[in-house]
């Protein structure tokens, strides 16, 4: 049986969850500036990709899509340099996602058959506000 779109998200956000001592996190998307508490994580479904299928009665092969956003407040401090923050925590979710080193895919725990980063990681170091933020794009292929 085919795991539920809430079990997968739900993996997804538990694995983030371990790449760096987030101070705020959730599955509901906050603004940056409703944040209490940073650095600050969140994950969110952003819709399924379901291709045509070559014959009547196969099961869909879906590719759920998904965001996961990190913000950090280390561009408050003048003397620090927000950009760099930023990169260290979207290292460390790149390094929480990565594909398991014996089977060469990432599962999430066996849900799924693959889970991976794809697309253009947007940033924004927050020079301006002091708020450095990163939506770093997941794809995961459900069988």
């Amino acid at each position: 049986m085919t795991p539920s779109r809430e079990a997968i998200i739900s993996a997804l956000f538990q694995l983030a969850l371990t790449a760096a001592p987030f101070n705020t996190s959730g599955r509901r998307l906050q603004l940056w500036s409703k944040v209490a508490s940073f650095p600050a994580l969140f994950v969110q479904s952003t819709g399924t990709h379901t291709p045509p299928r070559e014959a009547r009665g196969l099961p869909p092969r879906r590719t759920i899509l998904a965001e996961i956003w990190v913000y950090t407040d280390v561009g408050k401090d003048p003397n620090a340099n927000p950009e760099a923050a930023l990169n260290d925590i979207i290292d460390a979710v790149e390094a929480a996602l990565a594909p398991s080193p014996v089977s060469g895919v990432q599962t999430l725990g066996g849900l799924v058959s693959h889970c991976w980063i794809e697309g253009e990681i947007e940033q924004f170091p927050g020079v301006l506000d002091g708020i450095a933020k990163a939506i770093i794009p997941v794809k995961i292929l459900v069988p």
